[in-house]
């Protein structure tokens, strides 16, 4: 008898492929968005006269609004057209970009950054939602790893160029800027959005209750994953900086030049991975070998070379935050299609939002903790193997806590989840 095979999977349509870029442009942005104001940190504080007090409520603002609409975001998203609730947030966190700009009155500036998380709270459950609905398995690795190359990017773009234009032409031009120009990605947007816009509303077999979803081992590892990898990100992007030029005395030009570098090899390589990625799964291997070698390895080999770059010389310093960086990128590049496979199209927004609620608290506790640490002790060493470590509980909660990636049968007993192999 003839061995029967399996037809080889199609590659994307054009409006799949400009589709994708669409996302990644968006998230390119989103990161942009919520970092610029870090970068111009410095000029606000001095040209406004507020206090650092003051200045750390507005850089942990953005967060407060963030974090606690993501699962709100993620019943949004699951409830109503994902095509135009994405559209709306993008219109409504563009408009506070822009708006920051001519502002003056530390109040209303606060109020912005709220404004900005809130709008920036639908984008990942969005993202996860479009993808679960529009791309079959074997091509959410690539699809994914493009989305995760424009949260790779943005940070850099925003060290490199960002402060390079802040120099030269103020932060308000840049922000004023930034935001009426991106509201120019809405046109292709609303020409091209996907059809599939959600599953159909009678179909109820894939939509999980609360408490269903938190009886899930799988869901609570997918969040620890999360927040750790979200963990080794916000201490790069707020930290990193810092460290290069007080610490181990880099001007401000190398600072840059390594962050440029850093974040442009890690897009690199975050996309490569999710292309490897499908490759091996189109190959025989299982979702769940590909998906947790890649993931887990990556946020381990993140924090393992991230943790040597504190102990080594000016070069070595340099490759081993470099290396930590693209092994960040190349996690992050399939985490999110463990996610969408778990949930499934019906549950994939919901399932995002918690995940990056939890995940999101990240950007309150690396900040902060570091901080404290660098105070305490007057230099970087514990706040590296802080962050080894929780990269390694990263590994270990995408190894063992997380199941096998395949969709949830939901609406079964708590109990079953339990029974992972």
């Amino acid at each position: 008898m003839p061995i029967s095979r399996s037809p080889q999977p199609k590659g994307l349509s054009v409006t799949l492929s400009l589709v994708l870029a669409l996302l990644a442009i968006s998230v390119f942005i989103n990161y942009v968005d919520r970092g610029n104001l870090s970068i111009a940190a410095p000029m606000l504080k001095d040209e406004l006269g507020i206090s650092a007090a003051q200045l750390g409520l507005l850089l942990s603002a953005f967060f407060w609004t963030y974090a606690c609409l993501q699962p709100f975001s993620g019943w949004l998203v699951d409830r109503f057209n994902v095509n135009w609730v994405f559209a709306g947030g993008f219109f409504l966190w563009s408009l506070a970009t822009a708006a920051t700009g001519i502002v003056h009155a530390f109040t209303v500036l606060f109020v912005l950054r709220l404004l900005l998380g809130m709008g920036e709270s639908v984008a990942y459950p969005s993202y996860s939602k479009i993808i679960a609905l529009n791309f079959p398995e074997e091509h959410r690795g690539l699809a994914n790893s493009v989305v995760s190359a424009g949260l790779v990017l943005g940070p850099g773009f925003g060290m490199l160029l960002g402060g390079l234009l802040m120099a030269r032409f103020g932060w308000r031009p840049f922000f004023i800027v930034l935001g009426l120009v991106s509201l120019l990605w809405l046109l292709p947007w609303l020409k091209w959005m996907p059809k599939k816009q959600s599953v159909i509303a009678s179909d109820t077999t894939g939509v999980p209750s609360l408490f269903e979803f938190l009886s899930l081992r799988s869901a609570w590892g997918s969040c620890i994953g999360l927040f750790a990898g979200n963990y080794v990100s916000y201490f790069l992007i707020t930290w990193l900086p810092f460290y290069l030029v007080r610490e181990r005395h880099f001007s401000m030009n190398s600072m840059a030049k390594i962050g440029g570098i850093a974040y442009l090899l890690g897009a690199c390589f975050a996309t490569l991975a999710g292309w490897l990625s499908d490759r091996w799964i189109m190959s025989g291997a299982t979702p769940t070998r590909v998906r947790k070698t890649i993931t887990g390895g990556g946020i381990a080999l993140a924090g393992v070379f991230l943790g040597f770059a504190v102990f080594s010389g000016p070069a070595g310093c340099i490759a081993a935050l470099i290396l930590g960086v693209i092994f960040f990128g190349v996690s992050s590049s399939n985490m999110w299609a463990i996610t969408q496979t778990l949930a499934g199209p019906q549950a994939a927004g919901r399932w995002t939002g918690f995940q990056n609620f939890i995940g999101n608290l990240a950007g309150v506790a690396a900040p902060a903790l570091t901080g404290f640490v660098l105070q305490r002790t007057g230099h970087f060493y514990w706040a590296f193997a802080i962050l080894a470590t929780v990269a390694f509980t990263g590994t270990l909660s995408w190894a063992f806590l997380v199941g096998p990636i395949e969709q949830v049968s939901w609406h079964r007993k708590p109990q079953a989840d339990a029974v992972y192999s």
